[in-house]
């Protein structure tokens, strides 16, 4: 497999170098199995002669090849965390100049990838407009703004479609690299993450600070606090809206524009994240703690956890 990673100014130290490394050591792996046909043959591209990484340091690019035929081309996150930042980032001429090539990449035939916050500069190039995708959650809120036609779902790990590939927060690189490794051999991509001593991690649910999103709305953040008061509770959308003096349209409108969420979804979520937290802290049973966030039985809160966080009760006592 042939990979292009394509690294801009300011590139995410660590997401750079998981990539790197996990093409390496499946590499090193695959010859130690006597599977010297299978490689990956990585280059680091770029659409300037000089790249620094978001820590500073000289990351030796090449540009791109014009009659270059890549399997896939990858593009790490930027290191631009907070969405002001970013933002200004995403002006640079260097992510226009990302852009171009990355559409002109697909029209010959690459596969295309990003994680994290590189996956702004791939939608960006106007390639995920209608496509799933997924991203860095805690930028969830400014990505749906930003790019409307975009299928949203911050929930996932990972999202792949026909030619292209989004992987979620920081340390998703490495979930991104397993997913291309696999791609060519299960079995290597498994060995691969015994080596590295990576743990499946099918969702980002699991990591998302609830509160941490609705803040980007005033009248979200609002509904928040009065939906954590309520946990215990029926949920009632009548309710909510009449506490936040506001219309049940304009709330649902504020939550789907903000979280792509209905209000029933989110308060679901924040009674999940509420569930999680007495699990791992209190010696309650299920049933004390489906009661306790306003579940009726313990078989319900049991079932909505593995289908919102793919893990059992005993596994996120332990986790």
């Amino acid at each position: 497999m042939k990979l292009h990673l394509l690294a801009l100014d300011g590139v995410f130290d660590t997401g750079l170098s998981v990539l790197l490394d996990a093409f390496t050591t499946a590499n090193e792996l695959a010859a130690m199995q006597g599977l010297e046909s299978l490689r990956f043959d990585v280059t680091l591209v770029g659409v300037r002669k000089r790249v620094r990484s978001a820590q500073g340091f000289t990351v030796p690019v090449c540009a791109a090849p014009a009659d270059a035929r890549p399997d896939w081309v990858v593009v790490p996150a930027i290191g631009y965390k907070m969405p002001d930042a970013l933002q200004q980032a995403l002006q640079r001429p260097d992510v226009r100049d990302a852009g171009t090539l990355l559409r002109a990449s697909a029209a010959q035939g690459a596969n295309v990838a990003a994680a994290c916050i590189g996956t702004f500069v791939l939608a960006e190039s106007g390639l995920l407009d209608h496509r799933p995708a997924t991203t860095t959650w805690w930028l969830a809120p400014l990505f749906r703004q930003r790019y409307p036609r975009v299928q949203l779902d911050e929930s996932r790990m990972l999202v792949s479609s026909e030619g292209l590939v989004t992987a979620g927060a920081a340390l998703s690189h490495m979930d991104l690299a397993l997913w291309l490794i696999r791609q060519e051999s299960p079995a290597l991509a498994a060995l691969v993450a015994n080596y590295l001593v990576v743990d499946s991690r099918p969702a980002q649910s699991a990591y998302v600070l609830s509160d941490h999103l609705a803040h980007a709305d005033p009248l979200v953040a609002r509904f928040e606090q009065w939906a954590r008061h309520n946990l215990a509770q029926g949920f009632s959308l009548d309710d909510a809206a009449a506490a936040l003096a506001t219309s049940k349209r304009t709330l649902a409108r504020r939550l789907h524009d903000c979280l792509g969420k209905t209000p029933l979804s989110y308060f679901q979520d924040l009674r999940v994240e509420r569930a999680v937290h007495l699990l791992k802290t209190g010696d309650g049973n299920i049933e004390q703690v489906a009661t306790q966030v306003g579940y009726a039985d313990g078989v319900t809160l049991r079932t909505l956890l593995r289908r919102r966080l793919g893990r059992s009760v005993r596994e996120i006592r332990l986790g």
